[in-house]
């Protein structure tokens, strides 16, 4: 695939991608064998933590490098994708290296939960973040949170021609205009919202009229969707807000040739993705990863999200973002759940229904 835009926001290092969290026997012996070649060491030497971190990079190293000083514990850190952390974690069980795991949306998070892999979150962690944005079985922690939005070319439409609802984007006017990028993570839960909302036959349909739209412009990633939209190949798609925020950061105004639209308010496409961190049931250092916990959340991690160019709301603390965005207050996205959007499995079996991957 082409390599995304890194000047000012290197990407997390992508060891190869399982596209969603039902991977091959194959996949989960590789992850278990630790064979993630050039992801970082498998273990935490010297007693370290050990996180696993499907989070962006430099958001992640900037809250290590916050919570040593503070500490005087010692992170190991791995980057990878969220849902090759997963599969990892589920083949390596009990024997996980991992303290913990920190991710950009709670199904990979839910799916360890079911599996019964996941720890308790100490109460005094989970009362930093509003309730709605935690484990609903207090296993994990909301850190932060994007929203989903269209993304499209200023000069190939205007804000009038734009759909109001993420159902819109099925209409047959945007064959060879819609970018999608289906293996992304952020890709499920707008799937979960559409068959919560209308039902999962409603959302297969869906899927299928976006794929016929979308024809040669299905992209591997968010960020490369984003870059070809501003570079008019494809004239609108569907994002988390923060893409386009650091894209306009890497490129610079004068290169920027798109921008982000709102869909309706509690519209089905309007989802709030929640990022979370939970401690493995196997750490052998619970009680310093639950420091690290603690610390996401807390008024010093949360500001340091804030400041972030990696455009994420804070939630926890009170703290609210600094960087030049929709404040998060101002945001209306629909009712669905974090404990609706689940574990992902349903949406991606209807993304792979659809043929979508």
């Amino acid at each position: 695939m082409r390599k995304p835009l890194t000047r000012f926001h290197p990407p997390i290092r992508r060891c190869g991608r399982l596209g969603g969290l039902s991977v091959p026997a194959s996949a989960l012996a590789v992850a278990a064998a630790g064979l993630l070649a050039g992801c970082g060491s498998s273990s935490g030497p010297n007693g370290a933590l050990t996180l696993y971190s499907g989070q962006h990079q430099q958001t992640t190293d900037a809250l290590v490098k916050a919570f040593e000083k503070q500490t005087a514990i010692k992170v190991n850190v791995r980057h990878n994708d969220e849902d090759v952390f997963a599969a990892q974690i589920s083949a390596e069980g009990s024997h996980s290296p991992a303290d913990v795991f920190y991710t950009e949306n709670t199904p990979a998070l839910e799916n360890l939960r079911e599996k019964g892999l996941l720890g308790a979150v100490l109460p005094s962690t989970l009362a930093a973040t509003p309730s709605r944005f935690n484990s609903a079985h207090g296993q994990w922690v909301g850190t932060s949170a994007r929203v989903n939005t269209l993304v499209y070319n200023t000069k190939l439409l205007s804000p009038s021609q734009l759909p109001t609802s993420l159902m819109g984007l099925a209409d047959p006017k945007w064959k060879g205009k819609l970018a999608i990028s289906p293996g992304e993570t952020d890709f499920q839960p707008i799937v979960t919202s559409v068959a919560v909302t209308y039902g999962k036959a409603a959302a297969l349909k869906w899927l299928e009229a976006i794929k016929a739209n979308a024809a040669g412009h299905d992209y591997p990633s968010n960020e490369v969707l984003t870059d070809e939209v501003n570079r008019g190949q494809a004239a609108i798609g569907v994002i988390n807000q923060y893409y386009w925020y650091r894209h306009r950061a890497e490129v610079g105004p004068s290169s920027t040739h798109s921008a982000i639209a709102y869909f309706a308010p509690k519209d089905v496409g309007y989802v709030l993705d929640v990022s979370g961190a939970g401690v493995l049931k196997s750490s052998t250092h619970a009680a310093a990863a639950q420091k690290f916990l603690a610390f996401l959340v807390s008024k010093a991690g949360q500001e340091i999200i804030s400041r972030s160019d990696s455009f994420e709301y804070p939630i926890g603390s009170g703290v609210t973002t600094v960087q030049p965005e929709t404040p998060f207050s101002q945001l209306q996205p629909n009712s669905i759940s974090l404990e609706q959007l689940g574990d992902g499995s349903a949406a991606l079996a209807l993304i792979q229904q659809a043929q979508l991957l």
